[in-house]
C-alpha cells in the first residue's frame, strides 16, 4: 500500500477579512493520506485521517503579525475535520478540501467560539471577493505552495465577529512537501 507522507512547512501564511497577512511557520506538522487508484488523467484520490493531522498553533513562536510576534497568552489552536481531494503526480497538481475549526485562545482559555473553515487547497490561482494568491505545484522534490479562500461566518459571539469584520474572506497559505511512501507487508 502506498502513503503520501504531508510535511507543513516554514513560510505560510492567513489572511482574515482586511487584516494584513500573518506569518506562520508551520515546521512540524502533517499527516498521512492513503492513496486511491489513478484515474485516466492521472489523478490519484487523496484521503486523510484528520484524526492523526497535527497542524501547529498559531501562536508568539510561529506567527508574526506586522513583523512582531503573536502577543504572550494569544494563541489560534487548529482543528483539522477533513483533508481529502487528489494529486497528479506528473503535473504536481493538487487539490484538497480542508475543512478545520479554528478555536482563539487567550491564556489558555477558549476566548470565543471556533471559527470553521471549509476551503480548497489548491497549486493553482484562487481569487475571492477580497483577496487572490497563486500556488506552485509541487516540484522534483514534492516541495509546492497550496493556496485556498473561504468564507468565515460569524461566530456568534458579538465582540469576536465584530473584531474580525465577520462575514468575510480568509485566505491560507501552505507551504509544504510531499513524500511517497511504499509499505510492504
Amino acid at each position: 500500500m502506498d502513503l503520501l507522507d504531508l510535511q507543513t512547512q516554514a513560510g505560510c501564511g492567513l489572511v482574515i477579512g482586511r487584516y494584513p497577512r500573518f506569518g506562520y511557520d508551520a515546521k512540524g506538522g502533517g499527516g498521512r493520506a492513503q492513496m486511491g487508484p489513478s484515474d485516466a488523467d492521472g489523478w490519484q484520490a487523496l484521503l486523510f485521517d484528520p484524526a492523526t493531522l497535527t497542524i501547529p498553533d498559531l501562536n508568539g513562536r510561529t506567527t508574526r503579525f506586522l513583523g512582531l510576534p503573536l502577543p504572550p497568552g494569544v494563541a489560534i489552536a487548529v482543528h483539522p475535520e477533513q483533508l481529502e481531494g487528489r494529486w497528479q503526480p506528473a503535473s504536481g497538481a493538487v487539490q484538497l478540501r480542508f475543512r478545520s475549526r479554528f478555536r482563539f485562545k487567550l491564556a489558555g482559555q477558549q476566548a470565543a467560539p471556533d471559527l470553521l473553515v471549509d476551503t480548497q487547497l489548491v497549486t493553482a490561482a484562487v481569487q475571492g471577493q477580497r483577496h487572490r494568491a497563486q500556488g506552485q505545484p509541487l516540484d522534483a522534490g514534492g516541495e509546492g505552495l497550496l493556496v485556498g479562500i473561504a468564507t468565515v461566518e460569524p461566530s456568534g459571539e458579538p465582540w469576536f465577529d465584530r473584531f474580525l469584520g465577520l462575514p468575510d474572506e480568509a485566505l491560507a497559505v501552505l507551504r509544504c512537501r510531499f513524500r511517497l511512501e511504499s509499505l510492504h507487508h
